[in-house]
């Protein structure tokens, strides 16, 4: 009983990972074994809201940067929910445009 409960915990931080950064700091500390799904997923969300980071300190510039930051706000709610959905299906493919480069940067998490 208790490894079917661990097997279940265990699946269920790849889809914590694009949950908040809470969600995404607990699903970091929780993959001690460094489950491969996790740590892709893990990777995802990262990079992610390193872009939506990004995006804010662009929005800092008056006009221009207000425009491009909606847009790319957008973006980033579109990379959300595709890398939520393979999350929950299990899959592991990148989000689109920046999923493989984020899968490079990040390698080592």
């Amino acid at each position: 009983m208790e490894t079917q409960t661990t097997t279940k915990a265990n699946s269920s931080m790849h889809i914590i990972a694009y949950i908040t950064i809470i969600g995404l700091i607990i699903a970091f500390i929780s993959n001690k074994d460094k489950e491969e799904l996790t740590s892709y997923h893990i990777r995802q969300s990262l990079g992610i809201g390193l872009t939506s980071l990004a995006l804010m300190i662009v929005g800092m510039i008056p006009i221009i940067g207000w425009i491009i930051s909606i847009l790319g706000s957008l973006f980033i709610i579109f990379l959300w929910i595709m890398g939520l959905m393979n999350a929950i299906n299990g899959k592991m493919e990148p989000v689109p445009v920046f999923g493989e480069k984020y899968n490079e940067w990040l390698e080592g998490i």
